[in-house]
């Protein structure tokens, strides 16, 4: 049997395991990316605390325990795989009590070792996510807030009125490339049994022996997301510009 007869088997057989594959690969980059957009929002805020030298001596431990905290997380999650956060992830619960197989146990796909991925590479892309908003923050002219300050705003207003939405805009690219990257190294959750594109096409080569068609499959999968990924940021990018989006001869204002 050819690799191509291969292919058309396994897509008329297992259909079913590449779209519940998909559908988890999916959900968890999506979710990762969001949750860690939101917590590398509160990351980027705490390492970037100004320590003024008229606080009070209690202020001036508690901000520089958050700055380094905030720092010696990104530094920790950025310098080591993904993977082995994972391992550490599986067995610190196991270790404290909590064994994920208990977790909706009769669900094939949405099982508890799912969303243990999901808790995982929420607070990975934490770590970049922060970097990513807190380098967007410095690209903010300091004119924005001394205008906001100028205009009553209190500091806090001024963060989350004016500079953090500005910084957002201008790290979209950013931002999507860290949502592509998810859809990829979604892939490396299955050393914890997480059951994601790769986990499926990985039973589905065990089951058949057709691990090239196998592969090929997940490939041309992972290749459709990324450009789809990549079409969503574009028009996301042209919508927050107010330009006109033109398909063929039909075009309307975003």
């Amino acid at each position: 049997m050819s690799v191509g007869e291969q292919i058309g088997y396994l897509l008329s057989n297992y259909y079913t395991w590449f779209l519940e594959g998909l559908l988890s690969t999916t959900v968890l980059s999506v979710v990762g990316t969001i949750g860690g957009l939101f917590l590398g929002i509160f990351l980027a805020l705490g390492s970037s605390i100004r320590v003024h030298r008229h606080d009070r001596v209690w202020t001036k431990v508690w901000k520089y325990f958050l700055i380094w905290l905030c720092r010696i997380y990104s530094t920790v999650i950025r310098g080591t795989p993904m993977m082995v956060q994972a391992m550490i992830f599986k067995f610190g619960c196991q270790m404290a009590g909590l064994n994920w197989n208990n977790v909706l146990p009769t669900a094939e796909v949405f099982n508890g070792w799912f969303w243990a991925g999901i808790v995982v590479i929420t607070f990975n892309t934490a770590a970049y996510m922060g970097e990513v908003v807190k380098s967007g923050l410095n690209g903010v002219d300091i004119g924005q807030e001394e205008g906001a300050r100028s205009l009553g705003l209190s500091r806090m207003q001024t963060m989350f009125l004016v500079q953090l939405p500005q910084a957002l805009k201008n790290s979209i690219p950013t931002i999507g490339n860290e949502w592509i990257v998810n859809i990829k190294d979604s892939s490396v959750l299955n050393v914890i049994s997480v059951t994601e594109l790769f986990y499926r096409s990985g039973q589905a080569a065990s089951r058949t022996y057709m691990q090239m068609a196998s592969y090929l499959i997940i490939a041309a999968i992972y290749l459709i997301l990324t450009l789809c990924t990549n079409g969503i940021l574009a028009l996301a990018k042209v919508k927050m510009d107010g330009k006109k989006i033109h398909f063929g001869f039909v075009h309307a204002k975003a």
